[in-house]
């Protein structure tokens, strides 16, 4: 897309497939894709998904969002992307891996202050 003209582009980090109906980040990745030139992004929610868990639909591992996403901003991602939700288990979509809306604030202020730390140098 960059060599046909296109300057908008995001790439995005949402996990490999690894057995087991594993979806798995590796870090290493987001430093490679930040080396394109583009700002990167951290889908949070999905890299914790276990495809087809649940038979007819994904399941996850919510509780891995938070230290995944802490990581993926120390590693230096642009952008955390999340899905939320007030009641998580009531989701029509994505219900296993949807942040509980009542955490976000929390969880947002300590993603700006890892970012904040690497933006001074620190």
């Amino acid at each position: 897309m960059v060599e046909a003209g296109c300057r908008s582009v995001m790439l995005t980090e949402r996990g490999s497939s690894f057995g087991y109906n594993n979806l798995v980040v590796d870090m290493r990745g987001l430093c490679v894709m930040r080396g394109f030139g583009c700002p990167v992004v951290f889908d949070a929610g999905h890299s914790v998904q276990r495809p087809a868990a649940m038979g007819d639909a994904s399941g996850g591992d919510r509780e891995f969002i938070r230290p995944l996403a802490r990581a993926a901003v120390a590693v230096g991602v642009d952008a955390v992307f999340l899905e939320v939700h007030p009641e998580p288990a009531r989701a029509r979509s994505d219900a296993a891996t949807a942040y509980p809306l009542e955490k976000v604030g929390a969880l947002l202020d300590e993603l700006l202050a890892i970012d904040r730390v690497l933006r001074r140098g620190a």
